[in-house]
C-alpha cells in the first residue's frame, strides 16, 4: 500500500468549493464537467441540485485522466416558492430576484456526489441549509448587480461575497451555502470507506 494520500478530483469550476476543501487540508486536482446544466431536469429543487451533482461526478469520473481518482461532483439550487433558482440569466432577473427575495428566507440546496472510480461505486446526498435574507434597498440591491457578482452564483447570492450583508442568517451548514457541506462529504466519503483524514496533504 502506497502512503501517498488518494487523488482527488473536483467535478467544478467553482474557486469557492475549491477553497473550501483547501481550508479542510485537501487538495483536488480541477476536471471541469461541462455538464449542460439545462438539460437536467427533476421534480423537485433537491432532487435537481442531486441529480445535477451526480451527472458531474460521473462524466468526470468517466475520463481517462480520472482514472484511480475520488471524484467529488456538487450542484447549488435556491428554493424558493418550490422553485429551483440557479444562476440568474442576466443584470436584470438578478434585480427581480433580490428583489423577490428581500426579507424572506429560502433553501439553498446543494447535491453532493463522491465518485470512486477505483471501485465504481458512489454515494450521494443533498444537504440543505435555510437563508434568511435582509432587506437591501433598490439602491443596494443595484450596486451588487452591477458588481457582476450575482450572475455567476446559485440563487444570486454568496455568503462569502458582496451579498453577505445583506443576508441575515442561516440555519445549517454554512459551507453549503458557499457551495459544499465538508461534514456530509465526510459521511459519503464514510459510505465508500475512505477516512476523510487519509486524504489530508
Amino acid at each position: 500500500m502506497s502512503d501517498q494520500p488518494r487523488r482527488l478530483v473536483l467535478a467544478s469550476q467553482s474557486p469557492a468549493r475549491l477553497g473550501l476543501l483547501r481550508q479542510a487540508g485537501l487538495v483536488p486536482e480541477v476536471i471541469v464537467s461541462g455538464v449542460d446544466e439545462d438539460k437536467v431536469s427533476a421534480p423537485t429543487p433537491a432532487e435537481l441540485a442531486l441529480a445535477l451533482a451526480e451527472a458531474k461526478a460521473s462524466v468526470v469520473a468517466a475520463r481517462p485522466e480520472a482514472k484511480g481518482a475520488l471524484v467529488i461532483g456538487c450542484d447549488s439550487v435556491l428554493e424558493l416558492d418550490g422553485q429551483a433558482l440557479g444562476k440568474p440569466a442576466d443584470a436584470e432577473e438578478a434585480t427581480a430576484r433580490w428583489k423577490s427575495m428581500r426579507g424572506r428566507a429560502g433553501v439553498l440546496q446543494t447535491g453532493h456526489c463522491v465518485y470512486d472510480t477505483a471501485t465504481g461505486q458512489y454515494a450521494s446526498a443533498t444537504a440543505s441549509t435555510v437563508v434568511r435574507f435582509g432587506e437591501p434597498s433598490d439602491e443596494e440591491i443595484a450596486a451588487y448587480v452591477a458588481s457582476g457578482e450575482p450572475l455567476h452564483v446559485a440563487g444570486a447570492f454568496t455568503l462569502d461575497g458582496r451579498s453577505a450583508p445583506f443576508i441575515d442568517g442561516i440555519e445549517g451548514d454554512h459551507g453549503n451555502v458557499i457551495g459544499l457541506s465538508l461534514p456530509l462529504l465526510r459521511r459519503l466519503l464514510g459510505q465508500l470507506d475512505v477516512g476523510i483524514t487519509q486524504l489530508w496533504a
